[in-house]
């Protein structure tokens, strides 16, 4: 299907972000979004996140989200429409980013009020952490793997596409339920009805064990993921419904 006018502009914005991120990498300190009690966190971070990608030389996460965006995004906008298309792109990247803040919200105070409860003072955690230190007896309260899991949610950032493209993922899934898919690495087709629960449910598992499918750390926002994914299952949802009652008769 040829590329449709919403797309085609979302990837040309994509790419000269990208590029031009790559010429000023201090770029990601201001567009990357920051945890909302991080001092480096600014609103505007909310919808810049996603049209930020991986540093060189990862150069295959904007590859893969370009390639989604084009493969689902221009399928829908050719049913939809440019600025439905663009609502629902643009709405399902701030979900993500809703959802993978509140995650990080509860992450990081569920360690921090183990801290408090053992007389460590709470404006003290936040700022050692935000200057990306900690006090080694913290490790006998949380261990290794809780000041790892307060560190990313603090400190870390979220860049990508992701988020908005599953919420592309599942609308693609309410459309056109049989269509075929197939995971680069596993080229077996699987109709999209089956196909993207399962990555949905992949997702929340990797999400919830901090894992990645190929072993050790991840470094993905599955949550984000499954964040885009949900404002999507809504809004086609509430789309659906709607158009039920507006066309039944009595």
């Amino acid at each position: 299907m040829q590329i449709t006018p919403t797309v085609k502009q979302l990837l040309i914005i994509n790419v000269l972000v990208y590029i031009g991120s790559q010429m000023a990498p201090v770029s990601y300190q201001f567009l990357s979004m920051f945890y909302f009690e991080n001092e480096n966190f600014g609103v505007w971070q909310v919808f810049t996140h996603m049209f930020m990608h991986a540093p060189m030389p990862n150069f295959m996460h904007i590859a893969f989200n370009m390639l989604a965006l084009y493969s689902f995004g221009t399928a829908l906008e050719h049913f939809w429409g440019g600025k439905k298309f663009l609502f629902f792109y643009i709405s399902c990247g701030l979900g993500a980013a809703l959802v993978h803040s509140a995650v990080n919200y509860f992450q990081f105070h569920h360690y921090a009020v183990i801290l408090v409860t053992a007389g460590y003072d709470p404006q003290q955690i936040k700022e050692l952490i935000s200057k990306e230190m900690y006090n080694t007896a913290w490790l006998e309260h949380i261990g290794n793997d809780g000041l790892g899991k307060m560190f990313s949610s603090f400190a870390g950032t979220v860049v990508g596409a992701s988020g908005a493209i599953y919420g592309l993922l599942v609308a693609f899934a309410f459309m056109f339920p049989n269509a075929e898919l197939m995971l680069l690495f596993l080229p077996i087709p699987i109709k999209a009805k089956y196909f993207v629960p399962g990555l949905l449910i992949l997702d929340l598992v990797l999400g919830v064990s901090g894992k990645s499918i190929f072993g050790g750390s991840a470094g993905i926002a599955h949550f984000a993921h499954l964040g885009g994914a949900l404002i999507g299952f809504l809004m086609m949802w509430y789309w659906r419904k709607n158009q039920f009652d507006d066309n039944r008769w009595n």
